[in-house]
């Protein structure tokens, strides 16, 4: 592999959506783990509770928003 292949668009695209995907993936990792920690306070049944996932839902809407906010503001920097 030659030096312009590793500059071409399409890896650079390819690596940039690799990037992207990982960043998900960690996110969603975090997520699940501060939720679950903060809202599944017994052992879990076959069922959540329907304060469990009113719980969850909230937990994981706060993630969501938290994170879009903080995207934002590191792109407004750029």
């Amino acid at each position: 592999m030659d030096s312009s292949s590793l500059n071409s668009p399409e890896l650079q695209r390819f690596l940039e959506q690799e990037k992207e995907k990982a960043m998900v993936s960690e996110m969603v990792s975090k997520l699940t783990n501060v939720c679950w920690d903060k809202c599944i306070t017994g052992a879990p049944g076959s069922k959540f509770s329907s304060g469990e996932t009113s719980c969850l839902t909230n937990c994981a809407q706060r993630y969501m928003d938290m994170s879009i906010i903080i995207m934002k503001r590191f792109q407004s920097m750029q």
